[in-house]
């Protein structure tokens, strides 16, 4: 495990400190950043038409309160998505404001089933997408890849298909994932494609664990073999895959904000963030759909921070672990680390 330095931090510094340090965000779905402004923009520039009179009309669709209503309002506002253009403004806008929450880097996940199904090649998406990736790390200062997730709602037969289809763009995405309906789509559903993912050296992550069981956070590491979980906020329920998890270093990719609005959790001060940190496990924070459940990066933050009482110890650690957790190699993971040390130099009594 990582030795935690100590810093002496002021509590009264220590939202200004969560928002300044370097962090890298590892589970960020780019649909779920289509903010409802956007979506009416593009809606009127491909000539959409979507079952919302305004802006704030919209706005208060997103009052939802499981996994299944939200997933009913994200497929439908991807709707507006048609071009190369739409998927690169849908980027750019997320990719701004990772930069002003000081993401230094970003692994975002992209579901192109939801596109080709309305008739997009998968092509348009991936490139859209990409050059949104390039032009951030050039103008933004923000190094930004991408995984491609597929539907788990939908069969593996589909995944495959999806998969050959984006295997022409394969320098475009660095892994895959499995999202969606949690809920009777257990991992091992996919193992034909995860194996032939694996064959083809692409990076395996895969949700499990947020309404699933903890038998899906087993079944995504033994059968998919994951290298990282997505979401496994249900692992504490099981001290086994708490030891396994905390000894193979298989970082978690936890979203606060979106755990309270899908009701994970009946409230911030009850999530288990801090017992998944303290029990050593590579735990990180997200923001999962950010337009949808509430907030960006910082301000998962600030509120979980806010809520639960963790400490500058704990903010240490997560910003550590979502580097060490991070598809990018090990200088560059130092590297990160130093202007983390950095910047809680800075923040220090």
């Amino acid at each position: 495990m990582t030795q935690v330095p100590r810093f002496d931090i002021p509590a009264d510094r220590l939202p200004a400190l969560l928002c300044a340090m370097p962090k890298a965000e590892l589970h960020m779905h780019i649909e779920g950043s289509l903010e409802p402004e956007l979506i009416f923009a593009l809606a009127q520039r491909n000539g959409v038409a979507i079952p919302y009179a305004s802006v704030d009309e919209l706005r208060q669709a997103y009052a939802f309160t499981n996994l299944q209503s939200f997933l009913d309002i994200y497929y439908a506002g991807a709707s507006v998505l048609l071009k190369e253009q739409d998927f690169y403004d849908m980027a750019w806008a997320y990719l701004e404001r990772a930069a002003a929450d000081n993401v230094v880097r970003t692994e975002m996940f992209f579901d192109p089933q939801t596109h080709t199904a309305r008739g997009v090649d998968v092509k348009v998406v991936i490139d859209g997408l990409h050059r949104a990736c390039v032009d951030a790390e050039a103008t933004l200062g923000v190094s930004a890849a991408l995984i491609l997730c597929f539907l788990r709602h939908l069969s593996e037969e589909d995944a495959f298909e999806t998969l050959e289809q984006a295997l022409p763009h394969r320098d475009k995405f660095i892994g895959v994932g499995l999202d969606s309906s949690e809920v009777g789509h257990p991992p091992e559903k996919f193992a034909k494609v995860f194996g032939r993912c694996r064959e083809l050296g692409l990076h395996l992550v895969a949700h499990a664990g947020e309404e699933g069981p903890p038998a899906y956070v087993w079944s995504a590491l033994d059968v998919l073999k994951v290298e990282r979980v997505d979401h496994g906020v249900q692992s504490a329920r099981d001290p086994a895959l708490m030891a396994r998890l905390a000894q193979d270093r298989i970082p978690l990719t936890v979203c606060p904000l979106s755990n309270l609005k899908l009701c994970v959790f009946p409230d911030l001060k009850a999530h288990n963030l801090g017992t998944l940190l303290d029990a050593g496990l590579v735990a990180t924070v997200n923001s999962d759909d950010p337009a949808y459940f509430g907030g960006y990066m910082n301000e998962n933050f600030l509120q979980t921070f806010a809520a639960t009482g963790l400490t500058a110890q704990h903010a240490w650690q997560l910003a550590a672990n979502s580097f060490e957790g991070s598809f990018i190699d090990d200088a560059a993971k130092a590297g990160y680390v130093d202007r983390l040390n950095a910047t809680f130099a800075r923040f220090s009594a």
